[in-house]
């Protein structure tokens, strides 16, 4: 069956990665699939930077407010949701655009799950017993690329990691080399744009975004997840920006250093991104959203 053509608009949080999109879809008609591993869950909006009501009445995004925060969404999830919503844009005959930070989502989409050896019960049992600090120091001498790309607190993807070195012998990001766009066929046509701003106007953007939050609300959003039940160790809860305010609520850090730690957090989280897309030299890359030619995009989307 013939898939429809996609654009993607990847790059670290702050980028700009919204804007374009919503730049994009207006120019050409289009919808917006968001591959953002924290806008699926409901009642995180501000900390995880959804667009508003406004927005989504101008243009119709999917993949938003899809879960909530006790329940689990993982990348083989994502693509499930993904397609079907992608098949209901190109069934309206509407442009696609797939805009996110969560590269192992869009990896997901365009190029399949690598999916590894099976779990072992026995062996996760083991490394569940252990702190979370511990396993991750464990996962950066034995898979460093791999730890790069993990939060520190996000246990289950830490075990995982470690699962596949101890049960195969070789690191995880070993096997996801093998598994990319260099010796896989794409899912779906797709132009793959990236936005990376220079350093000092990223945690420029990075630093105003989280004082937006805060006075937004942010705080008070964690309240009611609270209120709700929704605490962590959720991995929810463990998002940049919901882990610090909670431990702000619990007395662990005052305001001050709660907002500095949002701050620094974000900043070592893009540094991520970007390196998790470094090797990828199918994006063309970009310092601004408003560098990039939306009448070439256009063009692509419609086959010209």
């Amino acid at each position: 069956m013939l898939r429809p053509r996609l654009v993607v608009i990847v790059g670290p949080t702050g980028a700009g990665k919204t804007r374009l999109a919503m730049a994009l879809a207006e120019h050409v008609g289009g919808e917006v699939v968001s591959a953002d591993s924290q806008q699926v869950y409901v009642g995180m909006d501000i900390g995880t930077g959804k667009v508003s009501a406004d927005e989504r009445a101008r243009v119709p995004h999917h993949l938003l407010d899809v879960v909530r925060p006790d329940q689990e969404m993982t990348a083989a999830r994502f693509c499930e949701l993904a397609e079907v919503a992608i098949a209901e844009i190109a069934a309206r005959q509407k442009p696609v655009i797939v805009c996110g930070g969560t590269g192992l989502y869009v990896r997901t989409l365009l190029l399949g799950l690598f999916a590894g050896p099976p779990a072992s019960p026995e062996l996760r049992a083991e490394l569940q017993q252990r702190p979370t600090p511990e396993l991750y120091a464990e996962l950066m001498q034995v898979d460093p690329a791999a730890a790069q790309k993990i939060e520190r607190n996000d246990a289950k993807r830490i075990i995982r990691a470690l699962e596949v070195f101890r049960l195969t012998g070789e690191p995880m990001s070993v096997h996801q080399a093998k598994h990319d766009h260099r010796s896989l066929p794409p899912r779906y046509p797709a132009q793959v744009v990236g936005l990376a701003p220079e350093r000092e106007e990223l945690y420029r953007r990075i630093d105003a975004r989280v004082d937006q939050m805060i006075a937004e609300g942010l705080e008070r959003e964690v309240a009611a997840l609270r209120t709700a039940g929704f605490l962590p160790p959720l991995r929810s809860q463990q998002a940049i920006g919901y882990s610090e305010v909670h431990d702000l609520c619990e007395g662990r850090v005052d305001r001050p250093r709660a907002i500095e730690l949002i701050k620094r957090n974000s900043r070592h989280y893009a540094r991520r991104q970007v390196s998790w897309y470094r090797a990828d030299t199918t994006i063309t890359w970009h310092t601004d959203a408003g560098g990039v030619d939306l009448a070439s995009l256009g063009r692509y989307l419609a086959g010209l």
